[in-house]
């Protein structure tokens, strides 16, 4: 996660005073980070205290960042985005992009309700459900030749338990 923080107050004044900065990092070394910046800001506008800053731009693959969330929440988060995975970031960015939990907290809590089936169709997913429920092997092949996958890809689609994204097929269990 990467965000570009900018003095408010130096910004008001017409001057695009800000660094990028590389999360999680310790918090001691965010706050010096974030002095420096609203130190320069106070050098080029040449009065006062600065005291606010912003989110001006940002780098995320699994979260939607406003400009005037929390830095230090955001260092958080990125910490503990640190030990999971490429699949468990796009199970949490599924969640959230969906609407399916109140936040990052609850889609950490959360992102093993979700099986990611990669470069599959629903006719895949229905193939595989019918097998692991009847096994396909097993039933006459009168049966087994005239199945429509595809229909029931559908069928378990409108479920409202799979999701397209992407080129992958989410599986939603909550």
């Amino acid at each position: 996660m990467e965000v570009y923080i900018t003095d408010m107050a130096a910004y008001n004044a017409g001057h695009l005073i800000g660094k990028w900065i590389v999360l999680p990092m310790d918090s001691e070394d965010l706050q010096v980070e974030i002095n420096e910046i609203l130190l320069t800001g106070a050098e080029v506008c040449g009065y006062g205290e600065h005291e606010e800053v912003f989110i001006t731009d940002y780098e995320c693959e699994f979260l939607r960042i406003n400009e005037y969330d929390s830095i230090e929440k955001l260092n958080e988060i990125a910490e503990a985005v640190e030990s999971l995975d490429e699949n468990e970031l796009k199970a949490i960015r599924f969640l959230m992009d969906n609407n399916l939990v109140n936040g990052f907290e609850e889609a950490i809590e959360r992102y093993e309700d979700v099986i990611i089936h990669e470069n599959c169709s629903m006719e895949d997913i229905a193939y595989d459900f019918i097998n692991e429920c009847y096994g396909v092997d097993s039933l006459p092949s009168i049966i087994a030749n005239n199945i429509d996958y595809e229909k029931i890809g559908r069928e378990l689609e409108m479920d409202g338990r799979y999701f397209e994204n992407g080129g992958d097929i989410y599986e939603y269990l909550g």
